[in-house]
């Protein structure tokens, strides 16, 4: 089965010398849930950045879905759903129109049932009128996930999801992940968590 993410010979070297990434090969299977273990500093949000068209790699290839990340970059990066580490949300605009938006970004039409779908697998449609600073930290953080789902991409990239959230909201953030995995959705988290890692990935 061909890979829905195919990484082969990526390196990263900074400017001051630093080499975040060393020569790393990588093939990942449609619906499987990866994680990239290790501490902070290891490089897992390097190697995220290069695959989401972020930051630009030294050397290497990759694809997704079949689209070279640099000579195809839109078809790629259509495919593609991030949730980043840091919350950066505008805090002034209404939950629905946030993720609405951020479908508009990718050129996708309107499709409010789809939405709707995202935001109740989230816990988020009561709060779809609320303004964004009216939320807490891991509704907050749940918001980034719809966003990053509002294209409906094949391949999501969770950055450290459960950083700062409460144990709680982390197992329902497990089950909302194996939610998508059974959409078919290909699912690429970075952690520091062993527990995490062996509860969630395959």
């Amino acid at each position: 089965m061909t890979p829905i993410v195919s990484i082969s010979d990526l390196t990263k070297t900074y400017d001051g010398g630093f080499q975040a990434l060393k020569g790393v090969s990588l093939d990942i299977a449609t619906g499987e849930i990866l994680a990239l273990l290790g501490p902070n500093g290891a490089g897992k949000t390097t190697l995220i950045s290069i695959i989401c068209g972020i930051v630009n790699a030294s050397a290497g290839r990759i694809t997704v879905g079949g689209h070279d990340t640099m000579a195809e970059f839109r078809a790629a990066r259509a495919m593609i759903g991030l949730v980043p580490q840091e919350v950066n949300l505008e805090p002034f605009e209404r939950v629905i129109n946030t993720v609405r938006f951020s479908r508009g970004l990718f050129g996708c039409p309107p499709d409010p049932a789809h939405l709707e779908k995202v935001l109740r697998q989230l816990s988020l449609w009561d709060k779809r009128d609320a303004k964004i600073m009216e939320l807490s930290g891991g509704m907050k953080r749940r918001v980034l996930i719809a966003k990053a789902l509002a294209h409906e991409p094949r391949v999501l990239f969770l950055d450290e999801p459960t950083a700062g959230v409460d144990v709680e909201l982390r197992k329902e953030m497990w089950n909302t992940v194996r939610e998508l995995q059974a959409d078919g959705v290909t699912i690429i988290l970075t952690t520091h968590y062993i527990e995490e890692a062996e509860a969630m990935a395959d």
